[in-house]
Formats: structure tokens, sequence, C-alpha cells
């Protein structure tokens, strides 16, 4: 199923022209900053291979969603086929639920916060299945490292956060954007959502760190956008090459 989702933060397929394939999508990525483009390709970069699982996370303005655009399009490019994705959907039940969290509109308790982001990711869980096995790559714009980082930082243990996400595909690969919370806040719209604040941001960097494993690689952040764009695509292209093969696996922690 098509993935399609809205500028409060859902991902979304765009065809060639930047037009959405819905009638509520978004305009082209430069006229919304902030938006995630996602581009389905129209051919498949691999013949009888499953897709990649690329995940891309970061602190708040870190710019993971403007690099997710820039990666699609040059997998679009190349001729593989691919397509974004972005945690939280909020274009669901539950996402709606999260986007007016995150927008101060709500008030929940910490746990159950959680547990909706964790049951946003589960919602989405067969159909990434299904796309990955018919050899579709997927550019996730944050995943289950971030929620547990984020409520982490909030205070609540580390291995209870992790316990809804047991069972999640495992990705094949985390990018980590690099960014100092003080560099992410000079950014513009910062401070916009509920934990966009500078020493919040720094406790989730700790989390982060902590939540590193051997699919990850920590990319700087802070360098020009053409250079962090090189090696996001270098990083990859090697693992939809290397991971075509491979069994899909579930996140165990």
């Amino acid at each position: 199923m098509t993935t399609f989702v809205r500028l409060a933060g859902r991902a979304a397929s765009w065809t060639r022209s930047g037009k959405s394939a819905a009638p509520s999508g978004l305009g082209l990525f430069a006229q919304h900053p902030r938006a995630f483009q996602g581009v389905r390709m129209a051919s498949s970069g691999s013949k009888g291979g499953r897709g990649a699982l690329v995940v891309l996370e970061g602190l708040d303005r870190s710019g993971k969603s403007s690099q997710c655009a820039r990666l699609l399009s040059n997998l679009e490019g190349r001729g593989c086929r691919a397509e974004g994705w972005r945690f939280p959907d909020r274009g669901t039940s539950v996402g709606q639920m999260i986007s007016a969290y995150l927008a101060n509109e709500s008030q929940l308790d910490d746990r159950t916060i959680h547990l909706l982001f964790s049951a946003n990711r589960w919602e989405k869980r067969a159909s990434m299945e299904s796309k990955l096995l018919s050899g579709t790559t997927l550019i996730v714009d944050r995943y289950s490292y971030s929620g547990v980082a984020f409520s982490a930082a909030k205070g609540l243990d580390i291995e209870w956060c992790k316990a809804p996400d047991v069972g999640l595909i495992a990705p094949d690969l985390v990018i980590y954007l690099d960014v100092q919370p003080e560099k992410a806040a000079e950014r513009g719209g910062y401070g916009g959502e509920r934990y966009e604040k500078i020493e919040f941001q720094k406790k989730v960097a700790d989390h982060y760190h902590s939540l590193r494993d051997s699919t990850w690689k920590v990319v700087d952040g802070s360098l020009p956008m053409e250079t962090v764009e090189e090696q996001l695509r270098e990083l990859a292209t090697n693992c939809i090459q290397e991971c075509q093969e491979k069994p899909l696996t579930n996140l165990t922690w």
C-alpha cells in the first residue's frame, strides 16, 4: 500500500513532477522545508533481492527530513525502487493523537505517549515487511530509537522503553546525524514543538549514544549539506547492495 502523508508529518509518495498522489498532499520539498518528501521509484534497483531498511536518526532540526529527500531523489535518478517514510505517521488515528500531543494541544502521561508512538510503528509493520520483500528500499525518518531516546530522556526506564518495539523489523542501517543541540537550535522554526528545548535535547543525545550498535553509522550533520548528502548516498548504496540476499530480522535490542 502506498504511504501518504501531510505537512503535519506523514511521509508520502511523490511523482517525478513533485505532485502528490492524493489531493491532500504537499508541494515540492523546496516550498515546504520541514515536509518530508518520499519519492516512489518507477523501477526496481534489484533483481529478486529484497529492499533495505535505512533509518535516519538524530536530534530535532538535525537535518533528517532534508537529507531523506535528497537521498531518495538520488536513488530515483539511479533507477532504484524506494520509498520515504516518516514516524510518527500522523495520518492514522493513533498518529493524530500523537500530533496533538506534540503540538501541545493535549496532555498525556509519559508512558501513555510512549506506547502510542510504539503502536504507530506497529500499525505500519505489515506494510513495511511487504514493501521490503518486494524489493523496495525504505528510507525512514525516525524509528524506534527516537521513541526510546526521547522517553528515556523524560526519566522512564530505558529497558521498559525498549520492550514495546521488540519484534518490529530491524533496520539494515541506522544513520545518526550528529549535531550539537545548540547548533540545531539555530535552525529555523526551532521551539515550535514540545521537545525542542536545548537541555532536553542534550539528554536525548546521551540516550541515543547508549543505543548505538554495529548497524549505526555516525555522520557529522553540521558539515555542508552537500557533504552530508554524499556520505549518506555512499552508506545507503553499500547497504542496499549488501542486504539483498539477507533475510529480514526483528528488533531485539
